[in-house]
């Protein structure tokens, strides 16, 4: 009985079935290396060597199609000696490769140089060998690669080799769909990442801080400086003036931007609380803590840390801030091990420092170290001539928020300039809305701004000196002045006397006067 020599060199009874054999761990081996890695490339090449060393297939040859230029690219490649490949395609439908794309079919060649349709580009085939090209498939939609490879010499089981390239294409086509599906969500994720940068960096940018006064001004230089350098910020000012939105700006335009911008409340928190929040703690460390978690240091790590309302923290917390401030190394709560973070600080707070310096009641070590670059965010009754800004500003974000159009009448914001704003820009903001809530037709005018509490009458009376009116000269003849709006600009310049208004508009004191009635004025009183 005649002998054979196995795949392996060993004698075989039967090389049909020592084929079968070694396909059947080659492909076990192959499943393997795909199921790997997502390094598309590296694994085809790593699949290829397998294939060689295994079943003794040569050259083995991935090309998959570049789908925006239409072309067979050769994307992996094994062998010692080939011509570079990085530039090497095929058009659909050319060559041998391009065949077996366009009839989604494989092509056996049992002798290469009987095929006069074989671009040997690549340098590499033997013309003496067979050649086996199968598609590589999605499911049962068209070609999407072609995967071929050379049997050893003498073959006599063409077919079967052809079945298991098949086999392993079909593989290589689960793993190219995965591969793009997962580069897809990278991309997408990128895209988004890129988009979301843009918008926070708008939203919290410079652009997005309204402010026209020289006391803004001033805040707008300090911080565009301090932002370049890791400089520890104190951020001072009035409850509800915007002190987070300082922070805001200061990170995102910052080298840190792209590292997380973390913030905490310290007025909201007990000390043991504020310790494990700031500071994280062990698993274990005290009841309920049945995880390790890492604290706003940690979190913060390589980027900003915002402590709102420092000024809250008791004396014996101040102590443990301190060093983490000086060293920037802290403990878990509950952990012996001590961990060093790259962290700038900024703080805020509404608080006289100073006073509670000189009291005993907060460190002075510790204010030294928060009040490095202090930043005084000015009260809103100090830059009254910001509010009509501010209130269109406002009024153009509740209108989004209520999907409708919304506007504010000039009388409406010299209502607004005469009052004294102690909630500051919170405050206003509220009011705003109140307003848009109380105004049904979406005109926000004096008497609307009357109804949320704001008192035309009463405003005016603490008012700052620097209040000035929205436009210190009136065009009565504004086409696009109102009739209502008309009326109560010259009320107002005229100081409520209504024969004086009355002048102004070229009317008579009876004709103002049915005016103000049928228009449903509400008249000043003093």
């Amino acid at each position: 009985m005649n002998s054979t020599v196995n795949d392996f060199g060993m004698p075989e009874e039967n090389p049909r079935l020592a084929l079968l054999e070694s396909q059947l761990a080659a492909l076990f081996e192959v499943s393997s290396v795909l199921s790997r890695s997502l390094d598309l490339r590296q694994t085809l090449r790593e699949v290829l060597g397998v294939l060689h060393e295994r079943v003794r297939m040569r050259h083995g040859l991935v090309c998959l199609l570049d789908e925006e230029r239409g072309e067979l690219l050769v994307s992996a490649l094994h062998a010692r000696d080939a011509a570079p490949f990085a530039k090497i395609s095929y058009q659909p439908g050319e060559g041998v490769m391009g065949r077996i794309l366009s009839t989604n079919e494989p092509w056996i060649l049992p002798r290469v140089a009987d095929e006069p349709r074989f671009l040997d580009r690549l340098h590499l085939y033997d013309p003496e060998l067979p050649f086996i090209g199968v598609p590589i498939r999605v499911g049962e939609e068209q070609a999407i690669g072609v995967f071929a490879a050379q049997p050893p010499a003498g073959d006599e089981l063409l077919a079967d080799r052809a079945r298991f390239l098949e086999m392993v294409a079909n593989l290589i086509g689960q793993a190219v769909r995965l591969a793009r599906s997962v580069e897809a969500e990278r991309q997408a994720l990128r895209e988004e990442r890129d988009t979301l940068r843009r918008e926070v960096k708008g939203t919290h940018g410079f652009d997005s801080i309204i402010g026209r006064a020289d006391a803004m001004r001033l805040v707008f230089e300090q911080v565009r400086q301090v932002a370049k350098w890791n400089t520890t910020v104190l951020i001072r000012g009035e409850s509800g003036t915007g002190k987070e939105l300082i922070a805001n700006a200061i990170h995102y335009n910052s080298p840190r931007a792209r590292a997380p911008f973390v913030k905490l409340n310290c007025a909201a928190l007990p000390d043991n609380l504020l310790e494990s929040e700031l500071f994280g703690h062990e698993k274990g460390a005290f009841t309920g803590a049945i995880t390790q978690r890492k604290g706003r240091f940690e979190q913060a790590d390589s980027g900003t840390l915002f402590l709102d309302e420092i000024g809250e923290i008791t004396p014996a917390f101040q102590a443990k801030l301190l060093r983490v401030l000086q060293e920037g190394e802290f403990e878990r709560v509950g952990g012996g091990r001590t961990l060093k973070v790259d962290v700038r600080v900024i703080a805020a707070t509404n608080r006289d420092l100073e006073a509670e310096v000189r009291a005993g009641e907060f460190r002075e070590d510790l204010y030294y170290r928060l009040n490095v670059m202090p930043i005084r965010m000015p009260a809103l009754r100090e830059r009254i001539e910001d509010v009509p800004d501010l209130a269109r500003f406002l009024v153009n974000k509740v209108a989004r928020m209520q999907g409708r159009e919304l506007s504010i009448t000039d009388s409406a914001l010299r209502v607004l300039m005469r009052y004294d704003w102690p909630g500051n820009v919170r405050e206003l903001e509220n009011c705003m809305e109140r307003a848009a809530v109380m105004s049904e037709q979406g005109v926000i005018d004096r008497d609307v701004i009357q109804l949320t509490g704001i008192d035309a009458n009463a405003a005016g009376a603490d008012c700052a000196p620097s209040a000035a009116p929205v436009s210190s000269q009136i065009d009565f003849n504004d086409p696009d002045l109102g009739e209502r709006e008309r009326v109560i600009a010259a009320l107002e310049q005229a100081g409520w006397v209504q024969a004086k208004a009355a002048r102004l508009l070229n009317m008579t004191p009876r004709q103002i006067a049915y005016r103000i009635q049928t228009l449903n004025i509400r008249m000043r009183q003093f």
